[in-house]
């Protein structure tokens, strides 16, 4: 199929390309309740194209690009049509130009994992066993589960000279957790991991179950006002995730950030933690060839990398680095018992909890939270909390206690001081 390709590519008198092939085998087990509802298996090989194309416009020289997908059900007259349609699209792509990656074949990589020595069945049982070892309540419960365990083959071929790939393995799903009384309420969770976790994956639903238990006890919403609001789990996730977009070149390129490397990001007057974070690579080579390495991207507030694709990095004269997917931090220095000390609100889940990376903004409605007035605490329902992240930047306390979840490793909870919540 490869040579088809090329083929196709020399036909059409195409010079700059590149070839993503993936080949994928997943295993899928749909439950309902404990009960394995169906098991689907499935093979897929794919090949997405890009095509370039350079042309002037304006007396400006630029690079233009198209995408297409192709399946080797194709005949050689239908790929060459196909990417003659996607090079013709490629003109109207008016972007300035730039130069792709170069590089040379490599070695093959196989990313080692406590998934990588199993077969699809093997790791669909583990992982079952974890999804379903803290269902043990009457009153709580899972009522449905989704499973899919992922092996996956990349290969990438570029005009420029490289030619790599690797074989990754990985397990993701989602749960529903439910409790009756005294309301009837549910809780959706998902999961990813590029290893065996079982015992993140157990910590999740027992916690899940437990917070479903006690969002069925929440009847009314806290009183409006200005609060200490606790973060934790995937809240913390999206709320750093605002600096994982400020520092990418795809932003700071259009000037819709102003970081540049050196700079403090939370400013100079910081009385909380100063942040460090290290961008992790999921894989070894980015969707376009690159080398990816974990690179760290802030130490005590000092922004050290600014990461991105091929073409924005271009455009910044930096070092391509590929678009990083994963983010890890370190252990904070309260524990959970320190962070709840006197009055706050504790929010565990929200309805959807969102972080602008163009403003700052982030909020979300609460689904459930702790309320304490310093000597008692009340699930709570409803209402909202809003902020701004460079407001409350200078004073973030982070937990010791640590959380690995999609994408993310890190502290399982974050204290925001000031914080604005619509209540009753």
């Amino acid at each position: 199929m490869i040579e088809q390709i090329l083929k196709a590519f020399n036909h059409n008198n195409i010079i700059k390309y590149r070839i993503n092939e993936v080949e994928a085998e997943q295993l899928e087990l749909f439950f309902i309740r404990r009960k394995l509802d169906m098991r689907r298996g499935k093979k897929v090989h794919k090949y997405n194209i890009t095509v370039y194309r350079d042309f002037e416009k304006d007396g400006k020289k630029n690079l233009g690009s198209s995408e297409v997908k192709l399946s080797e059900s194709m005949t050689q007259d239908e790929l060459n049509q196909k990417i003659k349609d996607a090079y013709f699209s490629a003109s109207f792509v008016s972007n300035p130009y730039y130069e792709l990656p170069s590089g040379t074949k490599e070695e093959f990589i196989t990313l080692e994992s406590g998934l990588s020595s199993l077969t699809l069945e093997e790791i669909a049982k583990k992982m079952t066993e974890a999804l379903f070892a803290e269902d043990t309540q009457k009153d709580v419960f899972l009522n449905s589960a989704e499973l899919f365990i992922n092996r996956e083959t990349c290969h990438i071929i570029n005009s420029e000279g490289i030619d790599v790939g690797y074989k990754v393995n990985r397990v993701n799903g989602e749960f529903v957790a439910q409790c009756k009384e005294p309301q009837d309420v549910e809780t959706y969770q998902d999961f990813a991991y590029d290893d065996l976790d079982t015992d993140a994956l157990r910590t999740k639903v027992a916690e899940t179950l437990n917070l479903t238990k006690a969002r069925a006890q929440a009847i009314k919403a806290p009183a409006a006002g200005t609060y200490s609001v606790l973060l934790s789990g995937n809240s913390v996730k999206e709320l750093i995730s605002y600096y994982i977009s400020r520092s990418g070149a795809g932003m700071i390129y259009p000037k819709y950030s102003n970081y540049q490397t050196g700079m403090m990001i939370q400013g100079e007057q910081i009385t909380g933690e100063k942040l460090n974070l290290t961008l992790k690579a999921r894989e070894p080579y980015s969707v376009e060839g690159i080398s990816m390495k974990d690179r760290v991207l802030l130490e005590d507030s000092v922004l050290k990398t600014i990461h991105g694709t091929c073409r924005f990095s271009y455009y910044l004269n930096i070092e391509p680095t590929g678009n990083y997917r994963r983010y890890q931090m370190p252990a904070g220095s309260k524990s959970m018992e320190e962070l709840k000390q006197g009055k706050y609100l504790h929010v565990i889940n929200f309805s959807d909890f969102q972080m602008d990376s163009f403003t700052g903004h982030f909020g979300g409605e609460i689904r459930l939270a702790f309320l304490s007035d310093g000597t008692t605490i009340t699930p709570v329902t409803g209402g909202s909390i809003s902020g701004n992240i460079l407001e409350a930047q200078k004073e973030l306390v982070f937990s010791k206690e640590l959380q690995k979840e999609k994408g993310f490793e890190g502290p399982y909870a974050v204290l925001l001081k000031d914080i604005k919540v619509a209540g009753c």
